[in-house]
Order: C-alpha cells, then sequence, then structure tokens
C-alpha cells in the first residue's frame, strides 16, 4: 500500500481547502469512464455525457489527450496542480497554473500516466496544456459551474465535519473515513494514501492539503517537498439533489425548512449532512432538529465519533401519513 510519512510540523501545517479546479478535473474523469457512484452522480453523467461525448468528436486530439492524461494509475502532473493553499483561488486563476506548462512538461508527464512513450499526435502537439485547460473550461462552465452554489455548500460541510471529528478524535477519527477502502491513518505519523504497492513518502517539513470534491473521484498530488494534496470524495455528495418531496400538509404544520429536515431522517444523518442536504445554514439546521427533538419526532444517538438523527416511531409515522395523503 502508499502510505506517507507524517511529522508534527506536517501536521500541525495541513488544512483542509477547496479547489473549484479539482471539482472540474474531478466532474472530467467521471465523464470520461462513464461510472457513477449514486444516482444523483448518476443523473448527471447521463444529463451531459451526451454533449461531453459531441465536444470530443468536434476535438479528436482533445479525447487522445484525455485518455493519455487520465491514467489507469496516475494522472499527468499537469492537469492536477497541487493547490497552493495561500486562500481559495478562483477557477480561472486555479487554470492558469495549467496552461502556462511547458509543452515538453506537458509530454513528460503523460509519459508518467501512460507508463510508456507518448505516442503521435499528442507528442508533437505544441499546445496540450492550451487543449486540457480548454476542456476543463468547458467541463466547468457546461457542468459544474450551474449547481456550484450547492456544491460548494456540500463541501463546506464536509470540510465542517471533518474539522469537528479532529477537534473531538484527533486525526484517525477525522481522515480514516477520508476515501473508504483507501485512505486511513495507520498511526505513528504513518497516512495510507492508496492501496497501490508504492514505496514510502516522507511529507516532513512539508504541507499536506485535504482536497474534497463532489464527484466520486479522488487522487494525490505533490510539488517538490512543499505541498502535498489528498484530493477525496466528499461525505453526501449528491446523493439527491432534489431531495424527497416535502408534502404540503407535514410543510403547513412545521414550516417547510422543519419539514425538509425531518422528511431526510428516515437513514440516520449527522448535522453537517443534513447542511450539505439541504442547504440551510449551520443554525438554521441545529434549531429545527431541538424541536424535532423536544416534540419526540427525530431521536438522536452516537455512532462512533459522530452524532446522528433519525426518525423515532412517531416521526416515521407522521412523515408517511403525511406522504400517503400526498
Amino acid at each position: 500500500m502508499g502510505w506517507w510519512q507524517m511529522d508534527a510540523d506536517a501536521l500541525a501545517g495541513s488544512r483542509f481547502v477547496l479547489s473549484p479546479l479539482a471539482e472540474a478535473t474531478a466532474a472530467l474523469q467521471t465523464l470520461h469512464l462513464r461510472t457513477s457512484a449514486h444516482p444523483g452522480e448518476r443523473a448527471w453523467l447521463e444529463a451531459h455525457l451526451p454533449a461531453y461525448h459531441a465536444r470530443l468528436a468536434d476535438e479528436p486530439l482533445d479525447a487522445l489527450l484525455v485518455r493519455a492524461a487520465l491514467g489507469t494509475t496516475w494522472n499527468a502532473d499537469f492537469v492536477t496542480p497541487t493547490p497552493l493553499g495561500d486562500g481559495e483561488r478562483s477557477f480561472e486563476e486555479e487554470l492558469t497554473r495549467v496552461r502556462e506548462t511547458l509543452a515538453a512538461e506537458a509530454v513528460a508527464d503523460l509519459a508518467v500516466s501512460l507508463g510508456g512513450p507518448v505516442p503521435e499526435p499528442l507528442a508533437s502537439a505544441p499546445d496540450l496544456p492550451y487543449r486540457i485547460a480548454e476542456l476543463l473550461t468547458w467541463v466547468w462552465r457546461e457542468t459544474v459551474l450551474p449547481t456550484w452554489p450547492r456544491r460548494r455548500r456540500i463541501l463546506e460541510a464536509d470540510v465542517l465535519a471533518r474539522t469537528a471529528m479532529l477537534t473531538r478524535g484527533g486525526w484517525a477519527a477525522a481522515l480514516d473515513e477520508l476515501s473508504p477502502g483507501r485512505t486511513r491513518w495507520l498511526g505513528e505519523g504513518r497516512l495510507q494514501v492508496n492501496t497501490r504497492d508504492h514505496p514510502p513518502r516522507s511529507v516532513a517539513g512539508g504541507r499536506l492539503l485535504f482536497v474534497p470534491v463532489t464527484p466520486s473521484r479522488g487522487w494525490v498530488s505533490w510539488e517538490g517537498t512543499q505541498r502535498y494534496a489528498i484530493v477525496y470524495p466528499c461525505t453526501g455528495a449528491l446523493t439527491d439533489a432534489d431531495g424527497p418531496a416535502v408534502p404540503s400538509a407535514l410543510a403547513a404544520l412545521l414550516g417547510s425548512a422543519r419539514a425538509g429536515v425531518l422528511v431526510r431522517l428516515e437513514s440516520p444523518l449527522s448535522t453537517s449532512q443534513l447542511v450539505a442536504l439541504t442547504g440551510q445554514g449551520l443554525g438554521s439546521v441545529g434549531r429545527h432538529l431541538k424541536v424535532l427533538l423536544d416534540a419526540r419526532l427525530v431521536r438522536r444517538r452516537r455512532a462512533g465519533r459522530s452524532v446522528l438523527y433519525d426518525w423515532t416511531e412517531a416521526g416515521a409515522a407522521l412523515v408517511r401519513a403525511q406522504s400517503v395523503r400526498a
């Protein structure tokens, strides 16, 4: 397995950051692989895949470039630059680093992602960075930007939840489920980043960045010995773009926002997940949960280091009775 050796300074300097470019790149990977992890992602893929295929049909060299850049074991480095970690950048600001890559560097990166020589016509193309930047711009503008406010709320909720877990239970709590099956805290300063048979890498003296994305994709990257990044699929990502319907009678009884929280609790969810899925603020969700708890419509229980909420029998009966009427 691949793991990184941390030291106290690297842990102290670690932080969660949002990256619009990483979000667009993860979306490009989803379009390229044509696979989805949940119904919300499947609906997104079905909506955008025809236009993506049409875009590549018009630019055959772009199709070759995507297949080469998004390798089976490694992404070409110039496509996934490590975030700077010094404040959030816009998509256009981040994309500048892709555009400014030298053609020779891009070809060298493709050789790594391909695991061998870069075939023609890619090897002699002078504009590979420009081409991938234009394709990422199309993916961002056409498939990500229309839902970016919602995606951003989901990402912020994930960061909020993991920061709280870090405070309560340390790095093991915050990182064990960063990317289930791939990333986990091994103890003694060791962080497993994937399941591949790579030699350990020291992150001592560097800065480690954790970058959530809503598509079900992830990767690692680094630049020199200064910055390292783990891009991971976040919690609660687009599992149901619209959420369950709120019966009108239930909305009239409880208020539409509070009813929107209640109807989502058929399965246990944390406060941060409810924030992500409803789009409501943390304070609002907390107040709604307190009212629902006092009314004994939901219950609160601890699951490991998380606090989860779901229906009581009374809450289930109320929602289901109103749903039948609707």
